[in-house]
């Protein structure tokens, strides 16, 4: 039983991924297709390690310390990169 969660949880992690990259063909502003990435992607990466604690329980520090990393790491890159994209008006010269 577990195994099948853990199959149905690596699963929806991929749907996920592919969910976040179709947007990035559309015709929506460069923030929106960020922001559109990096949600699925950090859900879809924290749910596929999710899916990987119930395979190998015996390496949760590791996998504990994996999904931390992405809810971490993630979101700081995707703010960085929107901010860094974003034009700005009054520049200090």
């Amino acid at each position: 039983m577990i195994d099948i969660f853990s199959y149905i949880c690596i699963t929806i992690g991929i749907v996920f991924w592919f969910w976040g990259t179709f947007p990035l063909v559309g015709n929506r502003s460069v923030l929106f297709k960020l922001h559109t990435l990096s949600v699925a992607d950090t859900l879809g990466s924290m749910i596929i390690v999710v899916g990987l604690l119930l395979q190998i329980p015996s390496e949760w520090p590791l996998l504990i310390l994996a999904i931390l990393t992405l809810a971490i790491w993630n979101t700081v890159l995707g703010y960085v990169l929107a901010y860094c994209s974003t034009p700005r008006e009054d520049y200090d010269e």
